[in-house]
């Protein structure tokens, strides 16, 4: 798309320029062919027997950070961003502990089964993104248990507040703020794509900013910690992803 579209590419040039003002071409290019890989790596993640996709883990830093907080009995909240191989976290900590992930049906109807099928199981359990759903990932936390969810994703009229994330107002999800008030951490999650196909390094880190206080003050730590963590590796993230899109029915803050 970036080498296709004008329009996206534009887009997708200023995202990026926008967390790192003096990105050059080269930092352009490689986060335009990692962005590129995601769409022909989500098949293989969804589609390929789970141990074949695991092997491709080749390293993990601060796992002992989710057992340290999944020790003392509480949820914990662990926050993936759109970035790097994001489908692959989950897999990999179902392989270690149960985990239960928020799941928004896709706009496509025929990719929905596939990525059902392909998300479900292995210790990793779907949670859809409507009440049911959300009362499923409470009783997780008051259980214990870990819960997963994108804390980027642009949410529906009326689940959001307008946050700056780079300097400009973006509609954020208050759940993954609300879901931290009863749970241990959160923990930023990221599973980093190695060059030269030598597979992924999955990372658990605390967030760069304390998630603390009322749910207003969460979210934008929670925007403070994606944005230091994007910032360390902006080629990875997916800056096509329209983080800054209006839903409908949902007011533009006032300039």
């Amino acid at each position: 798309m970036h080498a296709w579209s004008g329009k996206f590419r534009r887009e997708f040039d200023a995202n990026l320029k926008r967390a790192v003002p003096d990105a050059d071409a080269a930092l352009i290019d490689a986060a335009a062919a990692s962005a590129g890989r995601v769409v022909f790596e989500l098949p293989w993640v969804w589609m390929r027997p789970r141990e074949e996709v695991l092997a491709r883990v080749t390293a993990v830093t601060g796992w002992e950070n989710v057992e340290a907080l999944h020790a003392k009995g509480r949820g914990v909240v662990l926050l993936t961003p759109h970035m790097g191989a994001f489908e692959v976290a989950a897999q990999l900590i179902g392989s270690r502990l149960p985990i239960t992930v928020l799941y928004r049906e896709p706009r496509q109807a025929w990719l929905g089964p596939l990525m059902a099928r392909g998300r479900d199981g292995g210790g990793v359990s779907l949670a859809a993104a409507d009440g049911g759903g959300v009362r499923r990932l409470l009783r997780t936390l008051r259980d214990g248990g870990l819960v997963g969810i994108l804390p980027d994703q642009v949410p529906a009229n009326g689940e959001g507040v307008w946050a700056d994330f780079f300097g400009r107002p973006a509609y954020t999800m208050t759940l993954a703020a609300r879901l931290t008030e009863h749970a241990e951490g959160p923990l930023m999650v990221f599973a980093e794509r190695l060059p030269d196909g030598q597979g992924f390094h999955l990372h658990f880190l605390p967030p760069e900013v304390p998630v603390t206080g009322d749910t207003r003050a969460r979210v934008e730590a929670i925007n403070r910690s994606v944005e230091a963590l994007v910032r360390r590796y902006p080629d990875q993230y997916i800056w096509g992803y329209k983080r800054y899109k209006c839903p409908p029915g949902v007011q533009r803050p006032a300039l």
